[in-house]
């Protein structure tokens, strides 16, 4: 497969998307990617279009935020020869970990990560699938930085412009495929 334009990665990602209303609460709009999964041409479109990223930016490793994030991370990660760390939710990782907690609109929820997983110094790119308020991938940019990593860009599939995520992430390098 050859590397496609960034206009054509966003109609994929925009043609392979579905919304699904009121879930998982009434009034939320939630950006379904599973079509775009189950399309191995359009899914390994934005594969080498996030790897391209990943070598434009000189990543050294690559870390998904849990559940979706790992979805695009870890292939990314694979394609361009670079290892792959998974940020989890609390309690699912085994060993000594680092926490970074944050605030929800409707409550409290927290990020975990090997406390060993990153050198200090390491090049890294975090991934997920939707920037929506920026509240989890601001928690994942604090929780790599005190750790020791330089978090050198962040990439996602799809931003939701009216959350306002960007705002949390100021000076930071980010990728978004599709903004809607």
């Amino acid at each position: 497969m050859g590397l496609i334009t960034p206009g054509q990665v966003r109609d994929l990602v925009e043609a392979h998307c579905r919304d699904i209303p009121d879930f998982p609460t009434p009034g939320v709009i939630f950006k379904d990617i599973t079509p775009l999964l189950a399309d191995s041409y359009a899914f390994g479109q934005v594969i080498e279009y996030l790897s391209d990223f990943l070598e434009r930016v000189g990543c050294e490793l690559v870390v998904g935020i849990e559940a979706r994030g790992f979805i695009v991370a870890a292939p990314a990660a694979f394609h361009t020869g670079l290892g792959f760390v998974p940020l989890r939710k609390p309690g699912k990782l085994p060993g000594v970990t680092l926490r970074e907690s944050y605030a929800l609109e409707y409550g409290e929820a927290a990020l975990e990560m090997h406390e060993d997983a990153i050198r200090p110094g390491t090049r890294v790119v975090i991934m997920d699938d939707v920037l929506a308020t920026g509240g989890t991938a601001a928690a994942a940019a604090d929780l790599l930085e005190r750790a020791g990593a330089k978090v050198i860009g962040m990439s996602f599939l799809i931003e939701l412009a009216s959350l306002a995520g960007r705002a949390k992430l100021p000076g930071r390098d980010l990728e978004c495929i599709w903004t809607t």
